[in-house]
């Protein structure tokens, strides 16, 4: 007991240490996992389907390359149809990565493994130098 009092700042070095390390790992969970040049590769390698879930406005004002809009309030209804091959690997983006990454969780309900929201949306994918499409 005596060296937590006496060492108290050394503990509370420890505990903040914690937090940093775990805060990238929340953080990455809330906004998609792949990157922007894993989903290049996805898309040329093993042909992915992209999803943009965002509304058909954000779509308009810019997109991946050949992504199908598909917004997520119509999403659980509409993937099937969309996507009949659930071997696939779909691409999940938004704007910013928050709702693909919903998107991702409904996909993966509905027997998608392969489904992956993109980090950071397509901020990340601008920001990455990719091309973009506007409708």
């Amino acid at each position: 007991m005596k060296f937590i009092i006496d060492n108290w700042y050394l503990i509370l070095i420890a505990a903040a240490s914690g937090v940093m390390l775990v805060l990238p790992v929340v953080r990455g969970a809330a906004g998609g996992s792949l990157s922007a040049a894993a989903a290049v590769h996805l898309i040329n390698r093993e042909k992915a389907v992209v999803l943009d879930v965002c509304e058909p406005e954000e779509f308009a004002a810019g997109h991946v390359n050949g992504a199908k809009n598909l917004p997520l309030g119509q999403f659980e209804e509409k993937l099937p149809s969309m996507v009949k091959n659930k071997q696939l690997p779909v691409v999940l983006v938004c704007a910013k990565g928050a709702r693909a990454a919903r998107a991702e969780g409904i996909a993966r309900k509905l027997g998608y493994e392969k489904a992956q929201a993109l980090a950071g949306g397509m901020k990340a994918w601008r920001d990455a130098g990719l091309p973009v499409e506007k409708a």
